[in-house]
């Protein structure tokens, strides 16, 4: 791929270059060949894949997984940057930034590859046998159920809103959400919100109004939840919350009535793939029927397929969830807010209504 094409982090999303170096994602030194290993880049927790992992390993005896957990950012720099000859280049990258993911799709670092397991796909998961959604993630509130009734919960945005409005001393420094100049799933959570509806920035402003605290990740903001220092988290990833709240019963986990996101985490083969083959092997197990369930029963993630009738299932959460339901799409439209100039603009309102002068 032409040099000019490959360097376009810090140029197209404006991206503090020197916080993400690629040591972040250098992985273990693995002295195995390249057709014994299958090297997975990847934005998700190593406890949640590792039960896939050995069962992929047991059921390909001459495969080894070299599984990195990393950024979505940091995955995403050491994409664009890492040289197509490099001797520890990924195999297989995935995230759950999926715009991120969608745009090295789009510039030409993914290979095409037609999965037996896409016809059991929703067509939203699928773009160009390139890019495949993994797991459906619901967006929802999280709250200390201790310190706010039940019938306080808010099930909507504009109900939120108004919520936090009510009693502006009563909610200073006791919300929580994302800070979407250093989330990269913040920032897409936010700028799918605001495609949703403009009123999306009422809840927004309402956050700021209130002082609320911003963090880089769902498990910083479930922790203050938990500890009494914030009443309620907007903007949480279900998976992690769920789980969490399954350990601490002080934590409740709801969903909005008028739409809920539904994020999925992306997988794609690398272009320069060393090990095109194995590739495909993880690809189509992540994919398949016994690798949704080990993802489903290690991290609570919602499975992709439309085959299944389990706990955690496609099927589960379009029961759970009915019309409020509203998957992210994989596509062109992920690409809307990551030109440096959409991208600065919206950081630039967002901050505004969020830090109110």
């Amino acid at each position: 791929m032409p040099l000019n094409r490959r360097v376009i982090g810090a140029g197209l999303l404006g991206l503090a270059a020197s916080s993400v170096t690629s040591p972040a994602v250098a992985g273990t030194a693995a002295r195995s060949s390249s057709a014994s290993l299958v090297r997975v880049f990847a934005a998700t927790d190593r406890h949640v894949v590792q039960p896939l992992i050995d069962d992929f390993e047991r059921r390909h005896p001459g495969l080894r997984v070299d599984y990195v957990d990393a950024g979505s950012l940091a995955l995403y720099e050491q994409s664009v940057r890492q040289r197509e000859d490099a001797p520890e280049r990924p195999d297989v990258l995935f995230s759950s930034a999926m715009d991120l993911q969608i745009k090295l799709v789009n510039d030409g670092y993914a290979q095409r590859h037609e999965s037996p397991h896409a016809h059991q796909l929703p067509k939203w998961a699928v773009w160009k046998h390139e890019a495949y959604g993994i797991t459906q993630e619901p967006v929802g509130i999280a709250v200390n159920r201790r310190l706010l009734a039940a019938t306080e919960v808010p099930r909507t945005r504009a109900a939120l809103a108004a919520l936090l409005l009510s009693d502006i001393p009563h909610w200073r420094g006791r919300a929580a959400t994302y800070d979407i100049a250093r989330a990269g799933l913040g920032f897409l959570i936010a700028t799918q919100d605001a495609m949703a509806t403009p009123k999306s920035w009422d809840v927004v402003r309402a956050l700021g109004r209130c002082d609320a605290s911003l963090h880089e990740d769902t498990q910083s903001m479930l922790e203050r939840v938990a500890a009494g220092d914030a009443l309620l988290a907007y903007n949480v990833l279900g998976s992690y919350a769920e789980a969490f709240a399954r350990k601490r019963s002080e934590i409740a986990v709801s969903y909005f009535d008028d739409y809920t996101l539904v994020v999925s985490r992306v997988a794609f083969i690398a272009r320069t793939a060393p090990n095109p083959p194995g590739a495909r092997l993880w690809l189509d197990y992540m994919l398949s029927a016994p690798g949704q369930q080990l993802l489903a029963a290690s991290g609570g993630l919602y499975g992709i397929r439309a085959d299944s009738a389990r706990p955690h299932s496609a099927a589960a959460l379009e029961s759970r969830l009915g019309r409020a339901l509203r998957p992210i799409a994989l596509g062109p439209g992920l690409l809307a807010h990551l030109d440096r100039s959409r991208r600065e603009a919206f950081l630039k309102r967002w901050n505004q209504a969020v830090r109110p002068s």
